[in-house]
């Protein structure tokens, strides 16, 4: 049995590798992201790009491909379940989709599992709401606390749009944010599904620390090697207790 299960398990992963790849191929961005883009122009960010190495430019996008590759295949089934319970709770699409700012100021659009009512204002980062609490959904909160609600965002790792380390990406209407990192040149960086930032306040932060935390990570960026290499394990390992004890989310305005 095991001479035919094993052939049959290896034909249908690179199957789906190639279904998901030639699916990465055809979705994009649209060639017009970029013409209300105000933030692509030459500015303070752009002598200190983190491009240039070895680490940045192969190693670490290699295991950003592979590893979102497999967690993908392996979450498949848990995907399917929390698409038919966020359905179910409050009919709509299953997931959010919104325009953020990527590598080099570049527009691209980040997909989550909705975790708020179908009525929520479109746009608005939801600590910046007055009342949270009314558009969330029951199992959005769970999605929320967990951080599950996050996990589509493996799929942009996977086309090569995120890694899984890196500042989060700004809103699209974010000026301050992008402004604040543009001084150190994190805005050079591939965003992530966790950063620095993540690891040390999440939304607690104010703009300042947030972006001078993205841009000390984007300097452990441009030196490249084993430095760079340590910060990223820094941040996966230390994005373990914010994402079991929630510490650092902030629903809501203060």
């Amino acid at each position: 049995m095991d001479k035919i299960i094993k052939p049959v398990l290896i034909i249908g992963i690179i199957a789906a590798y190639i279904a998901m790849r030639l699916a990465a191929w055809k979705k994009t961005e649209g060639k017009g992201i970029d013409n209300d883009n105000p933030y692509i122009s030459a500015g303070p960010g752009e002598e200190k790009s983190s491009g240039g190495n070895l680490y940045v430019n192969y190693v670490k996008p290699f295991f950003d491909h592979v590893l979102s590759f497999i967690a993908l295949v392996i979450l498949s089934p848990l995907f399917a379940v929390l698409a038919v319970i966020i359905y179910i709770e409050d009919p709509g699409p299953v997931f959010f989709t919104q325009k953020r700012v990527g590598k080099d100021k570049k527009f691209f659009c980040i997909h989550k599992f909705r975790s708020m009512k179908m009525e929520t204002p479109a746009d608005v980062p939801t600590h910046q709401l007055s009342d949270p609490d009314r558009y969330i959904t029951k199992v959005g909160h769970f999605l929320r606390s967990s951080s599950l609600d996050e996990l589509p965002q493996l799929w942009e790792i996977f086309r090569g749009k995120m890694s899984l380390v890196g500042p989060r990406p700004a809103l699209y209407n974010q000026a301050d944010l992008v402004a604040e990192r543009d001084k150190g040149g994190s805005n050079d960086v591939v965003p992530g599904l966790t950063g620095y930032a993540q690891i040390n306040g999440r939304d607690e932060l104010s703009i300042e620390d947030k972006a001078a935390l993205d841009n000390e990570y984007a300097a452990a960026m441009r030196r490249g090697g084993f430095p760079a290499f340590l910060m990223d394990l820094k941040c996966l390992f230390g994005t373990v207790i914010p994402v079991f004890t929630g510490k650092g989310i902030k629903e809501g305005r203060s």
